[in-house]
């Protein structure tokens, strides 16, 4: 079998493992009052609330007059920006039928496409991308607070496949986009004292 074929082969049985472990997760938690709560409370790394959390932290470091304050939340609205730019890009050409449709395995792997709508577009996750690209903006300008923010963004990562929005490689790829769109925005806007 040639490196191509093997490939090949390789990606979609790791797809279907995905798709495999996003139905099961769904279907035994999706309904638990813990999941219910938690996804409730992850819709903070939505698009609105997350830059209204930005925002207000630039307007309270103006207030204050405090810059650290002031340039993180720049830092973070530029970093959630960029990962939203770069989901909704990603989103907008890439069809998945995310895993509480329980639709057929072929809806569920992702293809090339444009259903924008929000039953098909499961991958990459939206609010894990805003969630680690914001959780690092806060850590690189206060160190201290690493630890809390991001065992945040990893919670609202992970409660997104029990809730049946994303299976894991969608979370996989959110994360990843946020991790390199506020690497990005640190090599733009240094820390203060670079």
């Amino acid at each position: 079998m040639g490196k191509k074929k093997k490939a090949k082969r390789g990606a979609k049985q790791l797809v279907d493992a995905d798709i495999d472990l996003g139905h099961g997760v769904a279907a035994e938690l999706r309904h638990h009052p813990v999941v219910k709560v938690a996804g409730t409370l992850s819709e903070v790394a939505d698009q609105p609330p997350m830059v209204a959390i930005n925002l207000s932290t630039i307007a309270a470091g103006l207030i204050a007059q405090d810059a650290r304050l002031t340039r993180t939340g720049i830092r973070m609205l530029m970093a959630h920006g960029l990962a939203t730019l770069a989901k909704s890009a990603i989103k907008h050409n890439v069809d998945r039928a995310r895993p509480k449709l329980f639709a057929s395995r072929e809806a569920h792997r992702p293809k090339p496409g444009d259903h924008d709508e929000g039953p098909h577009n499961s991958f990459p996750s939206g609010h894990t991308a805003g969630a680690v690209a914001v959780a690092r903006a806060v850590a690189r300008e206060y160190p201290q607070a690493a630890v809390p923010v991001h065992a945040a963004a990893a919670t609202i990562a992970a409660i997104q496949v029990p809730r049946g929005t994303h299976f894991p490689i969608d979370v996989v790829a959110g994360a990843v986009i946020g991790w390199a769109a506020e690497a990005i925005v640190a090599r733009v806007m240094p820390e203060a004292g670079s």
